[in-house]
């Protein structure tokens, strides 16, 4: 069925997002989406004059690849997928899967294996190809969102196709603030956090790698997180589904974790010595995303909220740690979530959600939406 929103979106993608020229070669990554979204993404890539590659995904279908994988097999993928990557100037991966908890009986190593052997294709995707990735809508999708499907995809279109050049006044002003700044605190219910950001760029997220987007993030000193914090948006890794997790550090190390499911948190947060350390920190402003619905490309941008994140630190933001986690916690500070504030260098930065200084008030709702 001919739908013209999968056209707006498929040119955003192309043009803005990954801004495709030319004879560059694209690889889509179809996840359980439309074969319609697919040929509107092949269709605004030939009229770019790119070349597009693509590859087809079902989730039930990696789910039993996963179950059975050995280490050879992951292997030999890896190398396959690696070759293939390496030649791409861009890529372009959207997610569909009817259900978003399809890997949670995937037996833990398994999962671990996987991901540790697939990182170096991960890793160049990320520091050598124009990219984005975002979630598509499902009714699943709309069930944790407490919406109808219908209600959800005129959501979803919204937000995904936001005029994001707006933002970037407030977040330029907003990178070079962070920059220039060394100690942060953190307090809300259940948390009170110090760390530095001191030396380590901020990096803005205006709709060029995920879509929907709308943070600027940078990364702690590694060494430097004191203090508490308890994170009141619930959340999925690894297909587990998570709710309540507090995590407590001294030297930058979580020495304490606790949620609904502490075994499982703790075992991840085991799974080498870097998913212990933070390696991202960011405030999001997204004006149409309020509420958490267990998707973290969504729930990460929500307006008003934080992420602070065990694992991996990004290259461009880095404080030098290294893990195959990358866990990406938010907290929501808005006055209807409990409220909060954030300080920089003693300074109140954001109250209740709210950007206070005059420079930032441009990534407030009322001024985005």
């Amino acid at each position: 069925m001919h739908d013209p929103r999968f056209e707006k979106l498929a040119k955003l993608l192309v043009g803005y997002s990954t801004k495709l020229k030319p004879g560059d070669k694209v690889l889509i990554d179809a996840f359980d989406i439309p074969s319609e979204m697919t040929i509107a993404l092949v269709r605004a890539t030939r009229n770019a004059k790119a070349l597009p590659y693509v590859q087809t995904h079902q989730s039930r279908v990696a789910r039993e690849i996963l179950i059975g994988a050995t280490d050879e097999q992951y292997k030999f993928a890896a190398e396959h997928e690696l070759t293939r990557i390496k030649k791409m100037q861009a890529y372009i991966a959207l997610r569909g899967s009817e259900n978003i908890t399809e890997m949670s009986d995937v037996p833990g190593e398994r999962m671990k294996m996987a991901m540790k052997i697939m990182r170096p294709v991960l890793d160049w995707r990320v520091k050598k190809t124009r990219w984005c990735v975002l979630r598509w809508p499902t009714p699943s999708m709309a069930q944790l969102a407490g919406m109808s499907t219908e209600q959800f995809e005129n959501f979803f279109f919204d937000v995904c196709t936001l005029d994001y050049g707006r933002m970037q006044p407030g977040m330029k002003a907003l990178k070079a603030l962070m920059e220039k700044t060394d100690r942060v605190e953190i307090k809300g219910p259940a948390t009170e956090l110090q760390f530095s950001i001191k030396g380590i760029p901020a990096i803005i997220c205006g709709g060029t790698h995920n879509i929907p987007d709308g943070e600027v993030f940078t990364c702690p000193v590694k060494n430097s997180v004191q203090g508490y914090v308890t994170f009141n948006a619930p959340t999925i890794y690894q297909g587990t589904a998570f709710d309540t997790i507090r995590l407590e550090f001294n030297n930058g190390k979580v020495v304490n974790a606790t949620s609904n499911n502490t075994k499982k948190l703790n075992e991840i947060l085991d799974s080498d010595a870097g998913a212990r350390y933070i390696g991202e920190f960011s405030l999001a402003f997204n004006p149409h995303i309020l509420h958490p619905m267990r998707d973290i490309l969504f729930d990460e941008k929500i307006s008003g909220s934080f992420h602070f994140t065990p694992g991996q630190a990004y290259e461009q933001a880095d404080n030098g740690n290294r893990s195959q986690v990358h866990w990406d916690m938010v907290s929501i500070q808005r006055e209807d979530y409990g409220g909060g504030s954030i300080y920089f260098d003693g300074k109140l930065i954001r109250r209740d959600g709210l950007f206070v200084p005059k420079q930032l008030q441009s990534l407030n709702p009322d001024r985005l939406k």
